[in-house]
């Protein structure tokens, strides 16, 4: 976590596994953006990983110790943040981009990706449902069929896949994408602070309420499924790394 120019640069740093994250991250993360938010001197935040892999998405086993209730899911509060956050939101992607690591880029406004970069949103492989409200805003984004494809299918999107979805702004060398996000986030800094929020404000209130709403129907869906046979099956078998039998469920 550094502030630099203006810029806050929020960096996912647990390479052993690859970027996962923890419980104890999201509540670093949420508190990060709350002070970001009223911070003056912050103009622009970036969310960035490694060149070889932006995150895995949540650290399971680190989920399943402490999965929060509802509303009180770190995850949760997060994801609330994300959708909150008033001034803008850059993300630089190289590598996987593993569940919540994709769905948060839905809250960005700018994504710049490595050429490397795969984005991907197994839920019904776990047995779950999406959330971050990407059940609302990948078949906006996307159309019903790509999104049919990512969300049920769970198939992976390459960079010029996300690139033509409307994910990603702009495709880049691996060891590029960081340097050109800087530089973006710190153009959108260098820009009248007003003009700023009132904009990303104009730009997205017409969808907020529909994406809060729609991150707390997914939560509470979540909830119960994480508790069901399916998921209790899909994450044991990911955990001990073999393949999982939903033949009777």
């Amino acid at each position: 976590m550094r502030t630099e120019g203006g810029v806050l640069t929020l960096t996912f740093s647990r390479l052993e596994r690859k970027n996962s994250i923890t419980a104890g991250m999201y509540h670093e993360l949420t508190a990060a953006m709350a002070r970001a938010d009223g911070d003056l001197a912050v103009r622009a935040v970036v969310l960035e990983g490694h060149e070889s892999v932006f995150t895995a998405g949540n650290d399971l086993g680190d989920f399943l110790k402490e999965p929060g209730d509802g509303e009180h899911s770190p995850a949760f509060a997060f994801m609330r943040a994300l959708a909150k956050f008033p001034k803008p939101l850059i993300a630089a992607v190289c590598g996987p981009a593993i569940g919540i690591g994709m769905t948060m880029l839905l809250h960005c406004d700018l994504v710049y990706a490595g050429d490397n970069a795969l984005f991907s949103m197994p839920f019904v492989d776990l047995g779950l449902c999406p959330e971050a409200a990407s059940s609302l805003l990948v078949p906006r984004m996307f159309g019903h069929h790509r999104a049919a494809a990512a969300l049920l299918l769970g198939e992976p999107l390459n960079a010029q896949a996300a690139l033509e979805a409307g994910l990603v702004n702009k495709i880049l060398p691996a060891g590029e994408v960081s340097t050109f996000a800087q530089q973006q986030a710190r153009k959108a800094a260098s820009k009248p602070m007003a003009s700023l929020l009132e904009t990303k404000r104009l730009m997205k209130c017409s969808e907020e309420a529909d994406v809060l709403r729609r991150i707390d129907d997914e939560i509470t869906s979540f909830r119960r499924m994480l508790g069901e046979p399916a998921a209790k099956e899909a994450i044991g078998a990911f955990l001990a790394r073999r393949k999982p039998d939903f033949s009777k469920m």
